[in-house]
């Protein structure tokens, strides 16, 4: 982590973070689609995709009142869905996810003063993550603070 740090001084943010990290969690853990996502009200709003053309950074999604935002947004905790019933748990637009061969996922939840203000999801073949892929990438989202805050700061 203390190697991408130096990053956040660097021109062209956030892509330019947004970018490095997308690449340091292929690196560690291997992923197929790759999205951040800030906490904008009762909705997630996506900043960054890997696949833009199935998950559009202009997306929005209502996912505060599900048992998932009870767990990542209001809890600040990370979720492991390691197959497609970990998808389909979690996730209304499982289907798309599914036939992108996706199946299981990592949602890393971004704090700020003691409040989720986003989440970094790494989304892979079914089994491809456990508890010790998610030890690996965890200590990376407080790298999106300052971006996210940014984000939030800009939609008001």
């Amino acid at each position: 982590m203390t190697e991408l740090l130096p990053l956040l001084a660097e021109p062209g943010q956030p892509e330019t973070l947004y970018r490095a990290l997308q690449e340091e969690t292929r690196r560690l853990v291997g992923h197929r689609l790759f999205t951040l996502l800030y906490v904008d009200g009762t909705d997630v709003a996506r900043v960054w995709s890997s696949h833009p053309a199935e998950y559009p950074t202009s997306g929005r999604k209502q996912m505060t009142e599900t048992p998932w935002g009870t767990h990542v947004l209001a809890g600040g905790q990370p979720y492991l869905g390691r197959d497609v019933a970990g998808i389909r748990w979690a996730f209304p637009d499982h289907a798309l996810i599914e036939s992108m061969g996706l199946g299981s996922v990592i949602n890393l939840p971004v704090r700020y003063d003691g409040q989720t203000i986003g989440t970094c999801n790494l989304l892979d073949a079914e089994h491809a993550y456990d508890e010790a892929a998610l030890a690996k990438v965890l200590p990376l989202a407080p790298l999106l603070v300052p971006a996210f805050v940014e984000a939030r700061r800009a939609r008001s």
